[in-house]
């Protein structure tokens, strides 16, 4: 009797084992808990949409590189445009200038898209980098967005920028010649520099977008920057005075000579 029992308990502990063994096998995941993998938003910065694009070839044209740069930065231009009042077109051009289209060293090593140094004010990250001098100190940022911010409040907040806000906000030839008025660069054909970049890649179409039905082009008496000579006057003082060289003035003007006279006036940038 004894040995019935112990052979029937053996069998019953084989055969609940073949069953929980089977159970393992035939058992399938619970869906609720599959992971399910998205496609992954376009970046926001500060509410603006910025579309990731595929950076151009290393070997890519000056051309397709400034026009990637365009498309990445744009809507940041836009979006500043509509806070602080500065044109879209300007803000992409002097980006486009002083970062060499994003490939600039600074703008590698220190996000920093718009030449800006450090300043006394400045309390942030910072690098060294050569320029006007060697080893100067520039402005770093963590990421290119707070660069454009402070590009922002680095026009409004300071008064020698303050005559630029007093002109059109479609008036790009008039801001490109105020910023180099105002001291932002050294370089005498930065504003010619800066209108060739805005009308080559048609950058006030984002002026435009901003302002819809506002816009108003520029008016064309904005368009040349004169100079009527006075006495004492001469060629090489008032090349000098406008960091131009004499033989620009003088080709400028379609001028044979030196010679000039009180009440003349001339132009100082191409016609």
């Amino acid at each position: 009797m004894n040995k019935r029992i112990l052979i029937l308990l053996i069998l019953g502990l084989l055969i609940g084992s073949c069953k929980s063994k089977k159970k393992s096998v035939s058992s399938r995941p619970d869906p609720r808990k599959e992971k399910v993998v998205k496609k992954t938003d376009p970046k926001l910065v500060d509410g603006v949409q910025v579309e990731k694009n595929r950076p151009p070839a290393a070997n890519a044209s000056y051309t397709e590189v400034v026009s990637y740069y365009v498309n990445t930065y744009s809507g940041i231009a836009m979006f500043e445009m509509q806070e602080y009042k500065i044109p879209a077109s300007i803000t992409l051009a002097q980006g486009i200038l002083e970062s060499g289209a994003g490939r600039g060293e600074l703008t590698r090593k220190a996000n920093n898209h718009f030449g800006i140094k450090c300043h006394k004010s400045w309390s942030g990250d910072r690098v060294y980098h050569d320029d006007d001098e060697k080893g100067e100190c520039f402005r770093k940022y963590i990421d290119p967005k707070y660069s454009f911010r402070d590009h922002s409040l680095f026009l409004t907040e300071r008064s020698r920028y303050r005559d630029l806000f007093n002109l059109k906000i479609s008036d790009y030839k008039g801001w490109a010649r105020g910023l180099k008025k105002a001291g932002y660069a050294t370089d005498p054909k930065y504003p010619n520099k800066l209108i060739s970049i805005i009308e080559r890649y048609d950058l006030t179409r984002f002026d435009k977008e901003v302002l819809g039905g506002n816009y108003e082009p520029a008016p064309e008496e904005s368009e040349m920057v004169t100079y009527t000579v006075k006495s004492g006057d001469t060629l090489y003082s008032i090349a000098r005075r406008f960091e131009l060289s004499v033989e620009q003035l003088k080709r400028y003007n379609k001028l044979r000579s030196n010679t000039i006279s009180v009440g003349q006036v001339l132009s100082l940038e191409p016609k």
